[in-house]
């Protein structure tokens, strides 16, 4: 659950990098919280919170994908092959399963401290 915080405490900080576990925890609650507030919503006749819940979850969300993309050594500009449908959700999934680099231009491997 630290990770899905986290993502509020940086929801628009593109620098520095994201480790591959931070980033798919992050993924993991998105989802749940999605299906929940997806399921609410429709239970009360409010299916406009799913696309509200969405918009929240836009900055932070791609905040998260550029410093994952950073600890793979790559730009965040890469996150834009999303806009081409199935091949760019590919190449990004690739990407963000990925192991961390060493220190690079984007900071220090973030694994380090950990080891």
């Amino acid at each position: 659950m630290e990770y899905y915080l986290d993502a509020f405490k940086n929801y628009a900080n593109f620098k520095g990098r994201a480790r591959r576990k931070a980033y798919w925890m992050f993924v993991l609650f998105n989802i749940i919280a999605s299906i929940v507030i997806g399921a609410v919503g429709g239970i009360l006749g409010l299916e406009f919170l799913g696309m509200v819940y969405a918009l929240v979850m836009l900055v932070p969300g791609l905040a998260y994908g550029v410093r994952r993309l950073h600890d793979t050594s790559r730009s965040g500009w890469w996150m834009l092959l999303a806009l081409i449908p199935i091949i760019g959700a590919i190449v990004l999934l690739v990407f963000f399963v990925l192991d961390s680099t060493e220190d690079n231009d984007f900071g220090p491997n973030p694994k380090a401290g950990e080891a």
